[in-house]
């Protein structure tokens, strides 16, 4: 039984189709790779399941729920979350505050119990968050900077603090937009470590991702997008191979 499952999805901007009839499935305890060439539509698959486009056509099933026209809180609050291309942190706060605020939509206290803070169950539940914040900050390595400021992080640090954040909302399924992007040679194969620990605990993993080496080395499957239209699924290996894959996006060679 699939995780998340799409059905003939498309979506017009005016008279652009961005996506075109895609469908595919994920299955619970992957890691999935979406490619393609930029502007192919990968990013925009990720804000229509996420919510924040609406379908032209198609559905988009969660655990078998129909979340097609459901808002990015109530898609998050079903257990998925996401990272962006462009890093989005609270550059003046520390790390561990960032992730809090992630860790606070978990919490059951609305701004009266915060009001009346002393209360000892307000109390209960902020160091209940406040150590699942530390446990997220632990699964990517950045539990020692906890009182650092996120704008003195490296770029590579502020990447895996933005997986952190989004941790902290206890996804079933964790999206990753570029999530390697910038990083060097060390980041990556760091990060490659997080993504897989991160499945063994329980994550499903989807993410797009331009380095090749890193989606072959870390993917179960792949689908590749080219022009918005779905033109290949398989693993890895049959990835490789594919000769459309290849002509379309990857050239000849370019994985050798």
């Amino acid at each position: 039984m699939s995780i998340l499952e799409l059905k003939e999805v498309t979506i017009r901007f005016g008279g652009l189709v961005a996506v075109n009839k895609v469908s595919m499935t994920i299955e619970p305890g992957a890691i999935q790779a979406l490619i393609g060439p930029n502007g192919a539509g990968k990013s925009t698959i990720f804000n229509l399941i996420t919510g924040l486009y609406s379908a032209s056509e198609g559905q988009i099933f969660f655990n078998q729920q129909n979340i097609t026209t459901q808002k990015p809180y109530h898609i998050a609050a079903l257990g998925i979350a996401r990272t962006f291309q462009t890093i989005h942190l609270f550059n003046e706060l520390t790390v561990l505050e960032n992730v809090l605020i992630g860790a606070h939509t978990q919490g059951k206290n609305d701004l009266g119990g915060a009001l009346i803070g002393f209360a000892p169950w307000v109390r209960r539940e902020e160091k209940q968050l406040a150590d699942w914040a530390v446990q997220c900050l632990h699964r990517v390595n950045l539990v020692d900077k906890h009182q650092e400021i996120a704008k003195n992080l490296s770029y590579g640090e502020q990447r895996r603090l933005e997986i952190a954040r989004a941790l902290a909302l206890k996804p079933q399924l964790l999206l990753l937009d570029e999530p390697a992007a910038g990083m060097n040679l060390n980041e990556k194969k760091e990060l490659m470590q997080i993504i897989k620990n991160l499945r063994e605990l329980g994550n499903t993993i989807f993410l797009v991702e331009h380095d090749m080496k890193f989606v072959m080395g870390i993917s179960d499957r792949i689908v590749v997008l080219d022009y918005g239209s779905k033109i290949a699924e398989g693993t890895p290996e049959e990835i490789r191979k594919d000769t459309r894959v290849i002509e379309a996006y990857l050239g000849k060679g370019a994985l050798h």
